[in-house]
């Protein structure tokens, strides 16, 4: 006999930058007899504990909690990514895993879109709220390969609309819809999936692979043969080769142990590492002119004029060479190249309430 708290199907909800605002009142707003499980994954800090389950408890008449490993998909119930670990979603049930980052972000959007088209392949409604860059857009291409549906903020609403934007494009959304608009959308679609559920599409052999990446599966993280080309740049997080993976117009990148990058986040973090090597290069060459101008003073003492001169010499250049290094450092600042959003922390009051820096309201 069915379970009548298994849900029809599952509601994925992303959102990052500026999108806690949007979120609590999505949820304020979905009826308290939904049919689907509500799974969320909000960009935060890996360090730290987060006060969105409450803020979204207290929001409207669906009860929501952090998931726990195991926890079973109930309708009617959210069920939030806690910090630092993937919200993977299986058959009946959701796990939870501290695989690879995806675009810089445990949790990420991506993976909780791709395990839920997977495992509920057309149970499965997609939204996207605000949120800089583009995680969620290989998830929503999933999503619609399985054939799910895909919903995105309306970018003059969102905060920030370029999650929403690479989200559209990859998954076949033709109009963005505002928030308040939205419970309506899911209601409709929950009401035609239990006339008519949608024919079951097969499942790519590269989503089959890319979640068992994430889950920490040994066999896909020893398995030689990955996923697309080599693309000749290496990952941020840990150095490794890149394969570019090609999904018709979506590119995307992936190294040997499961790190993965859309362009635009492989282009953010490139610049944030960029920066961190400038800095580097700054402390050196401030530490050699430093040390050179002291050792040019002794030397004098000494009575060694000549060798003197020469580390002094040295002293001044390393200083010339430390101001080209301190312009460029400004030119990147200036030329506006760091995103809102880079490391997974999310701006702004509500953020801090988010993730219990601040007083949640």
């Amino acid at each position: 006999m069915p379970d009548p708290a298994s849900p029809t199907g599952v509601v994925v909800v992303g959102a990052s930058a500026g999108g806690v605002e949007a979120l609590h009142d999505l949820v304020a707003a979905l009826p308290p007899d939904l049919p689907l499980a509500v799974l969320v994954v909000l960009h935060v800090p890996a360090s730290g504990g987060s006060a969105l389950p409450a803020i979204l408890d207290r929001a409207g008449p669906l009860p929501a909690r952090h998931a726990v490993d195991g926890d079973r998909l109930r309708r009617g119930e959210v069920l939030v990514a806690p910090p630092d670990h993937h919200l993977v979603v299986l058959e009946e049930s959701v796990a939870l895993t501290r695989g690879p980052q995806e675009n810089g972000h445990r949790p990420a959007v991506d993976v909780l879109f791709r395990t839920a088209a997977r495992s509920c392949g057309s149970r499965t409604v997609a939204v996207v709220l605000s949120g800089s860059l583009d995680d969620g857009a290989a998830g929503a291409m999933a999503i619609r390969q399985r054939g799910g549906l895909c919903v995105v903020q309306d970018y003059a609403e969102a905060l920030y609309d370029s999650m929403p934007r690479a989200a559209a494009t990859a998954g076949g959304v033709e109009r963005a819809t505002p928030v308040a608009d939205m419970p309506r959308v899911i209601a409709d679609w929950a009401a035609d999936l239990a006339v008519a559920p949608s024919p079951v599409r097969p499942t790519p052999d590269l989503m089959e692979t890319e979640t068992a990446m994430a889950e920490l599966d040994p066999a896909a993280m020893h398995d030689h043969d990955r996923p697309g080309t080599p693309a000749g740049f290496g990952c941020p997080d840990c150095a490794g080769g890149l394969f570019e993976i090609e999904e018709g117009e979506l590119r995307r990148y992936r190294c040997r142990v499961g790190h993965a990058w859309s362009p635009q986040s492989l282009l953010a973090q490139q610049t944030v590492a960029l920066e961190s090597a400038l800095w580097m290069a700054l402390r050196s060459l401030e530490e050699k002119a430093a040390l050179a101008s002291e050792l040019a003073g002794r030397t004098s003492d000494q009575g060694q004029p000549h060798a003197a001169a020469r580390l002094e010499s040295s002293a001044a250049e390393a200083r010339r060479a430390a101001e080209l290094v301190r312009r460029l450092v400004e030119q990147i600042g200036e030329a506006g190249e760091r995103p809102a959003e880079t490391t997974g922390a999310v701006t702004g009051t509500a953020a801090s309430n988010a993730t219990g820096t601040g007083t949640a309201s």
